[in-house]
């Protein structure tokens, strides 16, 4: 999101149709909107054109401007850093409710602000009802009927809210690379973000299940710009209650379908869980290239150092735990639990006070490039030629001649095999290929790919005879 462009902060009290107004202004469904309220919560961007005008579109939580603790108070923190930056705000109030003390709370809350707020009387579905919008010109001279889910008015509004605006293409170019931060509800995948793009952009809360939305940040390091993707904990099935939940889950999965890299969160000091091996499925079954980050390790190295204290022998010397120690120990153990995932590198961090996350961004470098990776056909042939094709082979398998091997794509990198098999090659020959790859070209972090052009089966010879006498 280019950091010039005018932005324009969508506000309001809880369920009054903020999230369906900046899907209907951005043109997508980035914001999840139920009749729950509550459900946004972190500050949502988007970027939107009108009459040749661009302008960055800013989605808050619900503010309730006199609850500041908990959840609640860090929606309010976070939309007063949206609101200090914007050049107007959007308040959305009920059309239907009428005119309550809470909106003009929140009015007054932005006057202070130094913002006079645009008006828009949402849930307004046609100019039948516009007498709905005399009271809330107590709130402001600039009045609004619309509906967000139909569009009725919509065109009005964005006049208003664009007229000072100068006109002029975006000058907006897609990120080097897209990053999702996935793993189950708690880990620290806000935390992380925030860490990663040094400004609090998610709210971190000891709540499971905090981030719901998928907070979209685009940062530059060191000459390159990364998209990163917080998303919601992805929550097993039966655990998954609420419907602002389940939109949770449902928009997590499609998000990742946007990255290039998933980071996938885990709780060092928990270790592993079956849950974390099958949302790590998730992102190797769609393609993505995969960096497992261990979080949280801070935590895991106090609880090794107590235990070694408590198992310490009478008279004896307690056993000293060092993080390489620790590292040696914990690093199988993890493999373990990722078997499918050989290829994905491990990261041990603590997102909380930044230890080891400067490493976070050169293995990311890596596995990008890994995932674009390109062998050409000449090279790949001469690979060819070293394997010991005999060695992937089964004793009852018929013997398995690849003639040449071409890369058909990238991102993840798909290989042709021409072979002398009538049917596709078993899993584990795949797996023999891919490994005698893996050790031969850098493929780290990302999943390869294999078709095979099949060797098309000749009649069998009775047959042929038989046709021939007829």
């Amino acid at each position: 999101m280019p950091e010039n462009l005018p932005s324009i902060v969508i506000v309001g009290r809880p369920n009054v149709g903020k999230s369906t107004l900046f899907n209907r202004l951005t043109g997508t469904r980035r914001s999840i909107v139920t009749n729950e309220p509550g459900i946004t919560r972190d500050r949502i961007y988007g970027e939107a054109n009108w009459d040749g005008r661009s302008f960055e579109v800013v989605d808050t939580g619900g503010i309730v401007p006199e609850d500041k603790a908990g959840i609640p108070g860090e929606i309010l923190r976070q939309a007063h850093v949206a609101i200090a930056k914007a050049a107007c705000v959007v308040q959305v109030v009920d059309g239907r409710s009428g005119l309550i003390p809470l909106d003009a709370e929140l009015a007054q809350l932005l006057r202070r602000a130094g913002k006079t707020p645009v008006i828009a009387v949402n849930k307004v579905d046609s100019p039948k009802h516009t007498e709905l919008v005399a009271p809330f010109y107590e709130l402001g001279s600039e009045v609004f009927p619309v509906s967000a889910e139909h569009g009725f008015g919509v065109d009005a509004l964005l006049d208003a809210i664009t007229r000072d605006m100068p006109a002029g293409e975006s000058a907006a170019r897609e990120p080097d690379i897209n990053i999702a931060i996935i793993g189950r509800p708690n880990v620290g995948k806000s935390t992380l973000l925030n860490q990663m793009v040094g400004a609090e952009r998610s709210i971190v809360s000891d709540v499971p299940g905090t981030t719901r939305d998928m907070v979209d940040t685009v940062i530059e390091h060191n000459g390159k710009t990364y998209r990163f993707l917080d998303t919601a904990g992805i929550r097993r099935k039966g655990k998954t209650k609420l419907i602002a939940e389940k939109l949770s889950v449902i928009m997590a999965r499609r998000h990742l379908e946007r990255a290039d890299i998933a980071l996938l969160v885990a709780d060092a000091s928990v270790g592993v869980t079956s849950h974390d091996a099958t949302i790590a499925s998730y992102a190797e079954q769609s393609g993505r290239s995969v960096i497992i980050v261990m979080n949280k390790w801070d935590l895991a190295l106090k609880a090794a150092q107590e235990n070694a204290a408590k198992k310490k022998p009478s008279g004896g010397k307690a056993q000293v735990v060092t993080p390489p120690k620790l590292l040696s120990d914990y690093e199988p153990m993890v493999r373990e639990k990722f078997k499918f995932l050989p290829f994905a590198p491990i990261v041990f961090v603590s997102a909380l006070t930044g230890e080891r996350t400067g490493k976070l961004f050169a293995t990311i470098d890596q596995v990008a490039a890994a995932r674009e990776r390109r062998i050409s056909t000449g090279e790949l042939n001469r690979w060819l030629a070293s394997v010991d094709l005999d060695r992937g082979t089964s004793p009852a398998s018929r013997k398995v001649k690849i003639y040449y091997v071409t890369q058909a794509s990238a991102a993840p990198p798909t290989f042709v095999l021409f072979t002398n098999q009538t049917k596709p090659l078993h899993f584990s020959y795949q797996r023999f290929l891919e490994n005698r790859l893996r050790a031969a070209f850098d493929f780290t972090g990302t999943p390869i790919r294999f078709t095979q052009r099949l060797k098309k089966r000749e009649p069998r010879r009775e047959g042929r005879e038989k046709r021939e006498r007829r």
